[in-house]
């Protein structure tokens, strides 16, 4: 079974409780139900993967009122009981302890995805009392000189040291978010050795989508994939953080080959393990108002300035087509790993134009439509 390969994120499950939020299982990118806001495009660092672009504030990016309207649609969705924070930068808003405190007043669990340089030990701590479940700090290495030459700002790895020790020690859940390229893939290793030692509680490794910044030459080679799949899997035996690929849904299936297909294998599978969650299991809300099914999906189902977000997400056609995977095409609608990975629905994009069309990415689970049946 899968959770052979993770025996220290069992025992540690109590700890991410408050950011799960009442969710099970595991999707690409977290928790399996949950919207994530983009509260600003504005960020004070250039990072040269980014996938939103990010630098100066858009010009129509939803005021405090516009926000607070949007956090009550949150609240009337039942399945949403987790927020997520993220931009650009969120902590250059000005109104973002408003917002937060309006949140958590909802009763929204709060995670906030922070690139930790403006984070301060007393913020840490003001987030603490808030009630703030969990902080993502991105960071690209455990090594200043990768670290810093992604952020383009020199000096931005000890400044995000800092908030990650501030984090902890303000006994925050502490998420750290990488995203996987080329240029870092050989420091991986370190940055999730570091995770564990300072007590981290997931790391969200994205392996890049050539969106935004992210370009296309950047992404992983195929060996670097493969050499992916067996490292995290390998890490997590003895990693004291849960190890969670983002644009790898394939991981899930790595997992599952590894210890045998056998029909109550894939049965148990299929309850934790949902592989691209894009649009079934994530909204993904954009500084305007824009709703996408995923930040790698630059695909508008509506606007919440226009349309009620609860019917976005419930009756929107983008939202319809990614929740049933029978409407999958190529080699993912013919894989028997269909339902536990389905494949990265921004790659497919990426490449094709398609969002239902196959990922191109996927090396190893490619088997005939009537193989898939027997499951």
């Amino acid at each position: 079974m899968p959770w052979k390969q993770l025996p220290y994120w069992l025992t540690q499950g109590k700890k991410t409780l408050p950011t799960a939020a009442g969710a099970i299982g595991m999707g690409c990118i977290g928790f399996t139900i949950h919207p994530v806001w983009e509260i600003t495009n504005a960020c004070n660092l250039m990072c040269e993967q980014c996938h939103a672009a990010s630098g100066k504030p858009l010009p129509d990016e939803l005021d405090t009122q516009e926000s607070k309207r949007l956090l009550d649609e949150i609240a009337t969705i039942d399945e949403f009981r987790m927020l997520a924070l993220g931009g650009g930068e969120p902590l250059m808003r000005e109104d973002i302890m408003e917002i937060i405190d309006y949140a958590r007043w909802l009763g929204l669990e709060i995670s906030i995805a922070t690139n930790g340089t403006l984070l301060t030990q007393q913020m840490a701590k003001d987030f603490k009392k808030m009630g703030v479940a969990n902080i993502a700090i991105g960071l690209n290495a455990d090594a200043p000189e990768i670290h810093d030459r992604i952020t383009r700002v020199p000096g931005s790895f000890h400044k995000t040291r800092e908030a990650i020790y501030a984090t902890v020690e303000a006994g925050m859940n502490l998420q750290i978010n990488t995203t996987v390229m080329e240029e870092n893939f050989k420091a991986i290793p370190g940055l999730l050795n570091f995770a564990s030692e300072v007590g981290t509680q997931i790391v969200l490794l994205y392996h890049l989508v050539s969106q935004g910044r992210g370009r296309e030459e950047m992404e992983l080679r195929a060996r670097s994939y493969k050499e992916s799949l067996h490292m995290m899997s390998q890490k997590q035996q003895t990693n004291k953080a849960i190890i969670e690929p983002v644009c790898l849904p394939q991981y899930w299936a790595h997992l599952v080959s590894k210890n045998g297909t056998s029909k109550l294998s894939f049965r148990l599978a299929q309850k934790f393990f949902y592989g691209c969650v894009a649009g079934s299991g994530l909204c993904y809300i954009k500084p305007d108002g824009e709703v996408w099914a995923c930040p790698f999906i630059p695909v508008a189902a509506g606007n919440i300035r226009h349309i009620p977000l609860k019917e976005i997400w419930q009756n929107s056609e983008l939202f319809g087509n990614l929740r049933n995977r029978e409407n999958l095409k190529g080699n993912c609608a013919n894989c028997i790993y269909r339902n536990i990975c389905g494949g990265c629905r921004g790659r497919a994009y990426a490449y094709s134009g398609d969002y239902l069309a196959e990922d191109p990415s996927c090396l190893l689970y490619r088997p005939a439509l009537d193989e898939a049946q027997t499951y």
